[in-house]
């Protein structure tokens, strides 16, 4: 064969292999493409309670990247919200094997978790999520383990939750507010008075907490200090829904 004939040749198969490999891939770009498009739009559906339409747009996600962690996670919230248990902890399950160092499925299954009555393994999800070093905000994961603690009754497991969230975050309003909360739940009035007062002098407030201190102040009889903490409350949230329950309370702004 003549040598330039087959130098020709190897560049032609060479070029045929490069364009080939191209458009392979292209197709699986484009497929990756959308799949995430499918995915939002599913999850768009959901927000809108179109359930049905939401299936069969995350269906397509699925068969085009069945691979894609978020298409799984997507479907396991839609599952869930069709009360289909057993495949919602699949669809979980599936999304952490594929994204096994991403902390926020692992926070939305334990959340599921929770929802479900698996306090146990919820907790240990949310902690697995808090020690996670990806995780930017561990605190809330120690917080979502206080409340599903908090639900099943456990109460001094759940405080334990709270108070390692604000070790990580000592303004963490929230944490503060359920264990102030339960304080005043179980008659410690001055304990979460305490709390209360001590966050306040040196943190933003909060409708919540504000809203807390006007029953514990109430409750401690002190009328005085109640009336400051609601005024509070109306005059720098007026339009919170717990500016609002100060009626509910008695309360009758003047």
């Amino acid at each position: 064969m003549n040598p330039r004939l087959c130098v020709g040749l190897i560049a032609a198969a060479l070029l045929a292999g490069v364009l080939a490999g191209c458009a392979n891939q292209q197709a699986v770009q484009r497929r990756h493409d959308a799949a995430v498009y499918n995915t939002e739009l599913g999850i768009a559906f959901m927000r809108r309670g179109q359930l049905a339409i939401a299936q069969t747009t995350l269906d397509r996600a699925l068969k085009e990247n069945p691979d894609d962690p978020d298409v799984h996670s997507a479907r396991a919230l839609l599952f869930d919200r069709l009360g289909d248990s057993k495949q919602a902890d699949r669809e979980f399950r599936a999304a952490m094997r594929l994204a096994p160092k991403n902390p926020d499925f692992q926070n939305n299954y334990a959340v599921y978790l929770c929802s479900h009555g698996r306090v146990d393994e919820g907790v240990a999800t949310f902690i697995s999520a808090a020690r996670n070093p990806l995780y930017l905000t561990p605190e809330i994961a120690y917080d979502n383990a206080g409340v599903c603690l908090r639900v099943a009754h456990r109460d001094v497991a759940a405080a334990q939750m709270f108070r390692d969230a604000l070790a990580i975050r000592p303004n963490f309003a929230q944490a503060l507010w359920q264990i102030a909360d339960l304080d005043f739940s179980q008659g410690r009035l001055a304990q979460a008075r305490q709390e209360i007062d001590a966050f306040l002098a040196s943190n933003q407030e909060t409708p919540d907490l504000l809203l807390l201190a006007v029953k514990v102040t109430r409750a401690q009889k002190d009328p005085l200090d109640a009336e400051l903490y609601a005024r509070r409350l109306q005059l720098d949230f007026p339009d919170s829904a717990q500016a609002r329950a100060l009626a509910d309370l008695g309360h009758n702004p003047g």
